[in-house]
């Protein structure tokens, strides 16, 4: 079979494989019709994708052929609000945030060991289990039911969400979870129990001793994990870079890093993690690169020095901005992927020091998995 990946974007959902060195589009499933998460099963070889409808809601789909047909699945839904359960309220907006879904925003494996169970990251922060392949989905009320949940907050969604998924390659019931925002949990025995582990974590714009370094409110945009060293994370946080080398509990800050820290997009090494990918921006009102440079960060020696690599990229002036989920490497640690919010599509097959455009006019890329 030939190499595939698929492109999650504003207007549907593209698939593309290899011919020779080039990339060609083979597919579009959902023309016009959000995909915000899509996961290729490597267990089975099925093929999810979620389809956002706007005002109809979200709906998941199933593929058994790689695309060509697909099966329509409920999506997670949350249970009544118990009569004796408080709301909990934004700790911003002091509105209540819903039992209800508002955004599936990751879609995972459960681990090689669990036949066809995925784990379901949602806004307003639920997560979500199914062990029949998406026929099925229950609510992780250990985590939702932690009173820290008052502490979350939207980080650029209106309500809390879970966006990143860590199963750990070596036993999966040890699971990593990022929030934004809402730090990032750990369970160790399957989603039974949950602690905090986003301590280091920290906002520049707010003292330490006035919240700034609270754990239960970090703001992760992105958090990896790398397969071979699996004790060793990356995230892209609202306010800079964080390493860790101690399975996710706890964090190191990653400083001097130019043109910028901040951003979206991560991605780590499959066997070394102290290579990592990041698409660096200006932060808050902004969200373009700096001077209107689009380049790639990445760093070979576990942040100690950045390499700014651009080479096929547009020149200056570029104003793409990459989400979070759309910066992805292969399992080979050599060719990435990489699509932005103004429809561009690029691949190298380096690790990044030159890249080839596949496609400039594509709709938004919401993300991209290989296959």
């Amino acid at each position: 079979m030939s190499k595939r990946f698929y492109a999650g974007t504003r207007k549907g959902l593209f698939t593309f494989e290899k011919d020779g060195s080039k990339w060609v589009q083979t597919g579009w499933n959902f023309p016009g019709i959000q995909i915000p998460a899509i996961l290729p099963d490597r267990r089975d070889g099925t093929l999810y994708a979620v389809v956002d409808h706007g005002h109809f809601g979200t709906k998941l789909h199933r593929s058994d052929d790689q695309g060509e047909t697909w099966t329509e699945l409920d999506p997670p839904a949350y249970p009544e609000r118990p009569e004796d359960v408080p709301e909990v309220l934004d700790p911003f907006r002091q509105v209540p945030i819903p039992w209800s879904l508002e955004k599936v925003w990751a879609l995972e494996s459960a681990g090689p060991d669990k036949g066809g169970d995925l784990w379901c990251g949602t806004i307003p922060g639920g997560l979500f289990y199914s062990n029949d392949r998406g026929e099925t989905w229950e609510l992780n009320r250990s985590l939702w039911d932690r009173p820290e949940r008052a502490k979350w907050a939207g980080g650029g969604y209106d309500f809390p969400g879970i966006h990143s998924i860590c199963v750990d390659p070596r036993d999966s019931q040890r699971v990593v979870v990022a929030i934004s925002c809402g730090g990032n949990w750990i369970t160790k025995d399957g989603g039974e129990n949950w602690t905090q582990g986003a301590e280091g974590m920290l906002y520049d714009f707010m003292p330490a001793d006035q919240g700034g370094a609270d754990p239960d409110g970090q703001d992760p945009h992105r958090m990896v994990q790398c397969q071979g060293q699996a004790d060793h994370f990356w995230v892209q946080h609202h306010c800079g870079i964080f390493r860790s080398k101690t399975a996710a509990d706890g964090w190191e800050e990653i400083k001097g890093v130019s043109p910028s820290a901040f951003g979206f997009a991560v991605a780590v090494h499959p066997t070394d993690s102290n290579t990592a990918w990041f698409a660096p921006a200006l932060k808050d009102e902004n969200r373009y690169p700096a001077d209107g440079k689009f380049i790639v960060n990445r760093t070979r020696d576990g942040g100690e020095t950045f390499e700014a690599l651009s080479k096929g990229l547009p020149e200056p002036p570029a104003y793409d901005l990459i989400y979070r989920h759309a910066l992805e490497v292969d399992d080979s640690g050599n060719e990435l992927i990489m699509g932005s919010t103004t429809g561009g599509l690029w691949f190298s097959d380096d690790q990044g020091d030159s890249w080839d455009a596949i496609s400039m006019n594509l709709p938004p890329v919401f993300c991209l998995r290989f296959s």
